[in-house]
């Protein structure tokens, strides 16, 4: 196989080639995961593959009925630490891949953040007993609940300066996801109260293979090395992703793409060999799961002398112009307007049709 045809399979599997009449749990699940350090991006790039995006909101009733009507959906720290929106009935196996590093245990991380593995145990325990009766604690409340339940003043000065890094190994450990918002602070909850049908962690083998079966379903077909670069970037020993491969072997088969051997869901191989090369412009958002499942570094994708313009200071991953399934552009919001910059010819009438669509949608977001 060549690369063209496997990013327009990938744009198919992702709705971007044809966006789908797909409510957001299913568009996170597809794309296994919604990036959401920016709330927007995350509506955006659900309402970008709905049809008939929901409440005509450009995703955001509808992200919202999700993570707060139906809980259907969770956001929390997985991937890479980073905020996502995940499918509430997978998100645990997601939880159990992203804590296998336990980089925490490694003495540079107890340098920086000034806590041990030992301190991160106490904040657990606590954590867990102020949120068991199903409260939604703000950042505040919660530092105040870990000092009353441990004494330890020596926690609230850790937590006061490393917040979001520490709780992550909360999450990956099931004590605490983000909850319901208070005006314009966020609160944390636990997911056995929060979320329907929740059983508490999976084997990791289990969860390798939920976790390996979703990122293949939309961004492969991909190495070992690929999916450990998104997933943690490749903070894991190189055995563990072996044994979750092989966890998943039986759901497995492989392709070669420009010469090099690489995974594929066996149910998808034929129709991967059988995928035409796509023609198509598309316009994503900031921050897509398009481009971070592959990485900006993947040069088939984002051309090496373009990637500044692509990964930007300060982890800002840019909106993009896709031709051919290529980063073929940027673009930015401007004066109401879509403003596009593009690395090469574009045609003129598909790119107008797709900006067209794009600001039905942004401008749907007031």
């Amino acid at each position: 196989m060549t690369w063209a045809q496997v990013l327009a399979w990938r744009m198919r599997r992702q709705f971007v080639e044809r966006p789908a009449d797909e409510p957001a749990e299913e568009v996170a699940r597809r794309l296994a995961g919604v990036q959401a350090q920016v709330a927007s991006a995350a509506e955006l790039a659900v309402a970008v593959r709905q049809a008939r995006p929901r409440q005509a909101q450009a995703g955001r009733a509808d992200v919202g009925r999700a993570l707060f009507d139906d809980r259907s959906l969770v956001k929390t720290w997985t991937m890479r630490g980073t905020l996502h929106l995940m499918p509430a009935d997978e998100v645990a196996a997601y939880l159990v891949l992203c804590g296998a590093a336990r980089h925490w245990e490694k003495p540079s991380w107890q340098k920086t953040f000034g806590a041990t593995p030992a301190d991160l145990e106490a904040i657990a325990g606590a954590a867990t007993e102020a949120l068991a009766g199903g409260a939604a604690l703000t950042r505040e409340e919660l530092t105040a609940a870990v000092v009353e339940r441990t004494g330890s003043r020596h926690l609230a000065e850790v937590l006061g300066s490393g917040w979001g890094t520490l709780l992550k190994p909360l999450a990956w450990w099931g004590v605490l996801c983000h909850g319901p918002a208070q005006g314009t602070r966020v609160t944390f909850t636990a997911p056995e109260r929060w979320l329907p049908g929740w059983t508490g962690l999976p084997a990791v083998e289990d969860a390798a293979r939920t976790v390996i079966r979703a990122f293949l379903g939309a961004h492969g077909p991909a190495t070992p090395d690929m999916f450990d670069n998104w997933l943690m970037r490749k903070l894991n020993r190189k055995k563990d992703v072996r044994a979750w491969f092989g966890a998943a072997e039986d759901d497995l088969a492989t392709i070669e793409v420009d010469g090099v051997e690489m995974y594929v869901l066996r149910e998808h191989r034929d129709e991967l060999m059988a995928t035409e090369p796509s023609t198509s412009v598309r316009l994503l958002g900031a921050f897509d799961q398009y481009v971070l499942g592959a990485g900006t570094s993947a040069t088939y994708l984002v051309p090496a002398e373009r990637r500044k313009e692509v990964s930007r200071a300060a982890g800002w991953i840019s909106p993009v112009v896709l031709y051919e399934g290529r980063v073929a552009g940027v673009w930015e919001a401007k004066d109401g307007d879509v403003v596009v910059k593009p690395f090469e010819d574009i045609p003129v009438a598909q790119l107008k049709d797709e900006t067209d669509r794009l600001r039905a949608l942004l401008d749907s977001k007031g």
